[in-house]
């Protein structure tokens, strides 16, 4: 009387379970795995001595994270100053030209070396180091108005969308230093177009 018959059950089969949409796409951990991630968050530092330990350990990670972006220009790692496509543009327009920035300190020092030590032998030598002075900060100040000018229009032109504030002074300070000690390292040639 209650019994199924033959054709209800050759017809009937059971669908098969389907992944829910919108579902976590892995697999659920054993409860050893969630116990222990558990345990891993749960666990403080039960003294100060332990917690200074911790913050310093996180802190040389991050640094060491830091070095290593600045060795090889990873943008995720980079300091906030150094982060995104437009100071990423910015550094490789500076690295790819030759500026009269970049050699002002070395020319000022060896000039003011030269004043200081022969001035007393050679009175002229006083005035021949003061327009040597002088001409440099007149070479220093176009190049500064050129290298601002020329990145602006650049970065204008391949981030249409994107603020220039603040990018004249990122490149004219990364131009003062020397291309070997410059960070982020260069990642272009001289002469080579910024990509």
């Amino acid at each position: 009387m209650f019994r199924r018959t033959k054709s209800e059950t050759a017809t009937t089969v059971p669908a098969e379970p389907q992944g829910k949409p919108g579902g976590k796409g892995r697999p659920t951990p054993t409860r050893k795995e969630a116990e222990a991630a558990r345990k891993a968050a749960l666990k403080k530092p039960r003294n100060r001595k332990e917690a200074a330990a911790y913050r310093r350990e996180k802190v040389r990670a991050e640094r060491v994270k830091m070095q290593e972006a600045m060795r090889t220009g990873d943008d995720r790692y980079l300091p906030a100053a150094d982060k995104g496509p437009v100071r990423r543009f910015a550094r490789d327009y500076v690295d790819a030209r030759y500026s009269v920035m970049e050699f002002a300190l070395p020319v000022l020092l060896v000039v003011s070396l030269l004043g200081v030590v022969f001035s007393p032998a050679f009175p002229w030598l006083a005035g021949m180091v003061n327009l040597l002075f002088l001409v440099m900060i007149l070479l220093i100040a176009a190049d500064w108005f050129l290298l601002t000018a020329g990145l602006k229009k650049a970065v204008g032109a391949k981030f249409p969308n994107e603020s220039t504030k603040g990018i004249g002074f990122y490149a004219v300070r990364r131009t003062m230093q020397m291309r070997r000690w410059r960070l982020p390292k260069p990642m272009v040639k001289r002469g080579e177009k910024p990509s």
